[in-house]
């Protein structure tokens, strides 16, 4: 393999789009009243929602995930994605209406008009952790993976710094305006540069009949082509065995999708209940091709790369004998992206495949950016300074994060001691959402949930899921270590959902007026039909939620 490098143009480039997207966000910000720097103005039509929420979610973090988990456990992978159009059909139907109606700035605050205070500022505590090393220090770690191979003299820090420099030089003075704004840009660009590679991937190996031809060849891992591209794994797979599919991705992708500041905080941007709902429903459009261009790039990777010396990438692992250079794809599946594009593409589309995950990078980083800042602006200090002005607000909130993203760049490099950037994710969101979900859930169906439960089953649930931490770690009950991490999410919500069916049903009921309007009912939607009777089915969302979920059953059929 030669030598790596990046030519001018392709520098040229990306130098032009950073400095372009962020005189783009700083123009587009909006920060004249709260309202305004934290939601956009409730203004945002369900184009720029469903772009914004698609967006937010494909990260560079996500990007490089995927491709390297796509090289590592194949299409199973893509669970992940397609589960998150039936998450956002439920999520448009049931909790978007509560969520709009209220006109909360934060969930959070929705948990307090449900139960009270303290649930609100636990949330408020655990999002904020959540949003800073998991979502905001991923993505500069994902991209620290890309510009460490041009430039390996950097040190990791100076490049993340760089990084985080440029994410918050739009968001800070331009708020959410500035970062819905911006994600429409940068997700066209972020398709464009995966269709690009996915056209050289297919190329190199000459289509989708080189790709099976090379997969029956080389029997990676003693599995055919047709069970690397199954999508339903059996119960004993080591990576998402169909009962993890069927409990555990929903529970997750339903906290990521629906309860997390980062996500709702687009919704809840927009001009209506419609624009919302059309909004929710086209990012689970946008998921669907995720499949083509960002999944099977990673799969025929393993036809590309199978036993190829990559140590002209220059990146070293971290192990226990200190950092060692990778030489084989299998050792450091993170680098698979990255591989990919600087053996694929010719000079110019290099650069511009690179801006576009430079712009995955900075609009996951800017979204959560935001929505931290929002919570300790809006669920903290305002509540300590209820009188704080609009103007004074605004400014808190731009302190804060400039806060949150020097924390999320001092934990970033610690990414690197967990493996893959993947598993990463999603063990450390199996331990943090089961606890929100339930409470969530039941807040919306059962009229009797009230604050005690809900604070029982989060400090509960909190309690457990450090158990489970350290237990992994000191081994203490061995069989709990065995379960796997998609079955213990569930398991963990069952728990939460007992603790608080119980604690509430031994305490006082809830006042009726306090729950009368934040819980669903048959009536709710008897009402509702009768408001879509005479729409065309076009701008009626509950076809076009249909629609969508046939789409996504079509393909889950088609790769079964």
């Amino acid at each position: 393999m030669n030598e790596i490098g990046l030519s001018p143009i392709d520098g040229g480039i990306i130098i032009i789009y950073l400095v372009g997207i962020i005189w783009y966000g700083i123009k587009k910000g909006k920060q004249k009243t709260s309202e305004d720097y934290f939601l956009a103005g409730r203004n945002m039509i369900w184009p720029i929602v469903g772009i914004s929420l698609f967006a937010a979610n494909i990260g560079s973090n996500t990007l490089i995930g995927l491709t390297s988990e796509a090289y590592n456990t194949n299409l199973a992978v893509y669970n992940y994605e397609w589960m998150a159009a039936v998450v956002l059909v439920f999520f448009a139907i049931f909790f978007l209406p509560f969520y709009l109606r209220s006109k909360v700035y934060t969930m959070p605050e929705f948990l307090e008009r449900r139960y009270d205070s303290r649930s609100r500022y636990y949330f408020s505590t655990i999002t904020i952790i959540g949003n800073v090393i998991i979502d905001t220090a991923s993505g500069l770690y994902a991209g620290n993976l890309i510009l460490k191979i041009i430039f390996p003299e950097l040190d990791s820090t100076i490049i993340i710094l760089i990084l985080a420099g440029a994410a918050a030089a739009y968001t800070i003075p331009g708020g959410l305006s500035s970062v819905v704004h911006t994600e429409v840009i940068q997700a066209l660009l972020l398709f464009a540069s995966s269709m690009v590679l996915t056209y050289f991937c297919f190329s190199e190996v000459g289509g989708w009949s080189g790709m099976m031809a090379g997969l029956e060849s080389l029997q990676p891992q003693g599995k055919g082509p047709d069970e690397i591209l199954s999508l339903v794994r059996p119960l004993e797979s080591e990576y998402m065995p169909w009962t993890g599919l069927l409990f555990g991705v929903p529970l997750l992708g339903f906290y990521f999708w629906a309860n997390n500041q980062f996500m709702v905080q687009r919704v809840l941007s927009a001009k209506d209940i419609n624009h919302g709902r059309w909004g929710a429903i086209f990012a689970g459009l946008l998921k669907l091709p995720v499949l083509f261009f960002m999944v099977i790039p990673g799969v025929i990777a393993i036809v590309i790369f199978s036993g190829m010396d990559i140590s002209a990438l220059n990146y070293h692992m971290k192990t226990e004998a200190g950092e060692v250079l990778c030489t084989d794809l299998a050792d450091c599946p993170n680098m698979t992206y990255p591989l990919l594009i600087y053996s694929l593409l010719p000079t110019g589309l290099l650069g511009i495949v690179i801006a576009g995950l430079l712009a995955a990078m900075s609009s996951s980083i800017s979204a959560t950016l935001n929505s931290s800042s929002t919570l300790i602006t809006m669920d903290f200090v305002k509540a300590i300074k209820p009188d704080m002005t609009s103007k004074q607000l605004v400014r808190t909130g731009q302190i804060a994060t400039l806060v949150l993203v020097l924390l999320a760049a001092a934990w970033a490099p610690q990414i690197d001691r967990f493996g893959s950037l993947f598993d990463y994710l999603q063990i450390i969101l199996g331990l943090i959402a089961p606890p929100i979900v339930a409470v969530f859930v039941m807040g919306l169906f059962w009229k009797r949930a009230n604050g005690h439960g809900a604070i029982a089953g989060l400090s509960g649930g909190f309690i457990l899921a450090i158990f489970i931490i350290l237990s992994s770690v000191f081994d203490w009950v061995p069989a709990l270590n065995e379960i796997h991490f998609l079955h213990k999410a569930p398991l963990l919500m069952l728990a939460v959902i007992l603790i608080q069916m119980l604690v509430s049903l031994t305490t006082a009921p809830p006042a009726e007026e306090k729950v009368d309007d934040m819980v669903w009912s048959i009536k709710i939607f008897r009402a509702e039909t009768k408001e879509l009777e005479g729409l065309p089915w076009f701008k009626n969302y509950r076809i076009l939620s249909i629609l969508l979920l046939v789409v996504t059953a079509v393909i889950v059929i088609w790769f079964w």
